[in-house]
């Protein structure tokens, strides 16, 4: 069997777990969609590579507003992988305890608010961190892992304690330990991780029930479409007005910052 075979072949093992999972899907999309309904947001977070699954869900097309999207470029931006910016950094620093707190110092909160955060092995401190700093604020977490990663792997974290630890729900994105999935013969390291391909289909599963949930409930999405499928203006139309009601969104998590935290 060719390696690109034997890589479809794993990657339908990754949609077998990920249907595994649709009633914990819906149950998830359910959580998101009442943020939603209620005028309020779904936190995303996810550091180093995890960063691809935060923007896959907001913004791109066939996503809607509804969705925080938290990319810190200090954990994920680590294109030039040497020298300022560079991996080594990202790495350390997300593994710096103190750094979840500092990011969600700016954000203004509520219990109604919800949060999804992506971490392959679930053992990196400021991913863990972020869950545990949203239960503090009484937001409901999901936690989007590798379980036979997570499993097999140590937190970094100085308790002990894992990204599922602080977690109302678990999604497993399917990927082995180790994340890379295909062995060549004479070569110890194995190649072509699965963790991406298993957290993009749980990542839009999520969306289409959202969706559906909030077209029943009638507040349909503000879809971003392509002027090839809606027509040129409708597209233009739904840009600007999902761009709109993000910043709107957005307002209300920075309206009253530090007024209730006592924090400077």
């Amino acid at each position: 069997m060719s390696v690109t075979k034997l890589y479809l072949e794993k990657g339908k093992e990754i949609i077998s777990v990920i249907g595994e999972q649709e009633s914990k899907i819906q149950e998830v999309a359910q959580l998101f969609a009442q943020s939603i309904l209620n005028g309020r947001m779904v936190h995303l977070f996810g550091s180093g590579h995890s960063r691809m699954m935060v923007e896959e869900m907001w913004p791109r097309y066939g996503s809607f507003p509804g969705f925080n999207p938290i990319v810190e470029l200090s954990l994920s931006f680590h294109n030039l992988v040497v020298g300022a910016n560079g991996q080594r950094q990202a790495m350390f620093l997300e593994n710096v305890s103190g750094l979840a707190a500092r990011i969600l110092r700016n954000f203004d909160t509520s219990p109604q608010d919800s949060a999804l955060v992506i971490s392959s092995s679930g053992c990196n401190v400021v991913p863990i961190e972020m869950a545990e700093e949203f239960r503090k604020r009484n937001i409901k977490v999901v936690a989007l892992v590798s379980k036979l990663h997570l499993e097999g792997s140590t937190s970094k974290k100085s308790d002990g304690k894992k990204l599922t630890d602080f977690a109302d729900y678990v999604l497993d994105t399917g990927a082995p330990l180790g994340d890379a999935m295909i062995y060549l013969d004479g070569l110890d390291s194995p190649v072509a991780p699965g963790s991406t391909l298993g957290g993009v289909m749980l990542i839009n599963c999520i969306k289409a029930e959202v969706a559906k949930i909030l077209h029943e409930n009638g507040k349909s999405p503000k879809v971003l479409s392509s002027g090839k499928i809606v027509g040129e203006k409708r597209a233009v139309d739904l840009f600007e007005s999902a761009y709109d009601e993000h910043a709107h969104l957005m307002a209300k998590l920075y309206q009253n910052v530090g007024n209730n935290s006592g924090e400077n």
